[in-house]
């Protein structure tokens, strides 16, 4: 995947505890485990933005192999339309599907809260003022969305995308 995207700026890999150095770590800038087991998604969301040295984090799962530059390109280019966004993610199957999306730095005192406050949905960010879900283009392929999350999910994914 990331080969795939080809990333155009500094790389970060959000690892869990005891998870470190996966393979592929290497083609990574550089590598953050987080401080906390357990606290899925956000908490990553989170330890990306502790550790930016960037004003933007995108933000890309390993679970969704359907992703590329173009998605995250774009999320930038709707971050940068709206100077008071925190964060941009899309919609997509009647709700708000949190990644790929993009994060202003600024938007690490909400996550927190969100955590402090026992929530640990990235998508329930878009409650709070400065977080949108926008539409994605409609000529975008359906495999965007693919999310695996089984080795069988994988073994079907893989001739079509090898």
């Amino acid at each position: 995947l990331l080969r795939r995207i080809a990333w155009d700026g500094p790389t970060m890999l959000v690892t869990a505890p005891g998870r470190e150095g996966p393979p592929g770590h290497e083609g990574f800038d550089r590598e953050v485990v987080d401080p906390v087991m357990g606290l899925g998604p956000l908490r990553g969301v989170l330890t990306a933005l502790e550790h930016a040295t960037t004003p933007v984090v995108v933000v890309a799962t390993v679970d969704m192999p359907g992703v590329r530059a173009e998605q995250l390109e774009f999320l930038v280019a709707q971050l940068d339309e709206r100077a008071g966004a925190l964060g941009v993610m899309m919609r997509w199957g009647g709700g708000v599907e949190p990644f790929p999306s993009a994060f202003r730095a600024g938007a690490a005192d909400v996550v927190a809260r969100e955590l402090r406050e026992g929530r640990r949905a990235v998508h329930g960010l878009c409650r709070h003022d400065g977080f949108v879900a926008v539409y994605p283009p409609r000529e975008w392929d359906e495999r965007v969305w693919t999310n695996l999350n089984s080795p069988v999910d994988v073994e079907a994914f893989r001739p079509d995308h090898e």
